[in-house]
């Protein structure tokens, strides 16, 4: 069996997104959940590559359970780091690419202005640092068909996530306390799987060098200002929403302070970035409003 594409992770949020837009426009694609495959399981990982001979990998499995993984590190350090280890490993066997996607967990979160893709990396959460194993296994064993794409604050249908959650409170709560002192950038997992079918493309026709892409929207805000925004789409007062500092929300892992991400690799691989953050969540909310409103029926 011969493919283009292989989504692990593929129930997930993006990728469905994503299997989604390569059927769409009649791309060959499998996509794998994790009762297809667990990564974790390097000979399983090696046959499954062998039987599908893919071209492109796009590795969106992980161990996403942020605050879980300071207590229990070596069981996501398996998925996000050996598992990556074990797709690149298997993927340079069959000269298949993979794109890798990872997060701005990876740096510290305490910089002044946006972090470039070499930025140093210093994760101060046990899943920021097996996020970055992950990314160091794919680009060192695949320093000429290994990509890394780091996004940050996702939002979709289909999965649970910020902008969701905020959506529901707006008809049950009069006011919500939401953070305001952490910056980043909301991205729709709709851009970024277009962002990743553009880069597989490019990948395969030699056109974008490897190494690490930055996934996210254009422009910053805090939670504070995305719920806000939110609000407003809703047609109702953003007022309602009201800011508080992170302390009030104590957590076991850290979050970053500033998740900012620049963008320039796209633009010098040929590819525009992902559009601001504000114009995606308008073109989003359609979607995400039948997602709600199927979800509570």
């Amino acid at each position: 069996m011969t493919t283009t594409w292989l989504i692990t992770g593929a129930t997930g949020m993006l990728g469905r997104d994503l299997l989604t837009r390569l059927r769409r426009e009649g791309e060959e694609a499998v996509g794998l959940a994790h009762d297809d495959l667990d990564i974790t399981d390097a000979g399983t990982v090696h046959d499954t590559i062998d039987a599908h001979r893919p071209r492109i990998v796009v590795n969106c499995a992980a161990w996403t359970a942020v605050d879980d993984a300071e207590a229990h590190e070596a069981d996501a350090l398996r998925v996000n780091g050996d598992g990556p280890r074990h797709l690149a490993e298997a993927c340079a066997k069959t000269g298949a690419g993979l794109i890798q996607v990872s997060t701005d967990y990876v740096f510290a979160g305490d910089g002044t202005g946006p972090y470039a893709e070499d930025a140093p990396t210093a994760p101060r959460s046990a899943y920021g640092r097996t996020k970055l194993a992950g990314e160091q296994a794919v680009l060192t064993t695949l320093p000429d068909a290994g990509y890394v794409v780091r996004t940050a604050w996702l939002y979709g249908a289909g999965g649970g996530n910020f902008v969701d959650t905020m959506i529901g409170f707006e008809s049950v709560r009069e006011t919500v306390d939401v953070v305001d002192d952490q910056r980043g950038q909301p991205t729709w997992t709709v851009d970024l799987a277009d962002r990743l079918v553009r880069l597989g493309r490019a990948a395969l026709a030699g056109t974008a060098p490897a190494g690490v892409y930055h996934g996210t929207s254009g422009g910053e805000t805090t939670w504070c200002g995305l719920a806000r925004e939110v609000f407003r789409l809703l047609g109702a007062d953003p007022g309602r929403v009201r800011p508080a500092t992170s302390t009030a929300f104590p957590r076991p892992a850290p979050r970053p302070a500033y998740s900012v991400l620049r963008h320039d690799r796209w633009r010098q691989a040929g590819m525009e970035p992902i559009r601001p953050w504000r114009e995606a969540l308008q073109a989003a909310f359609p979607a995400l409003l039948e997602e709600k409103k199927g979800s509570t029926r």
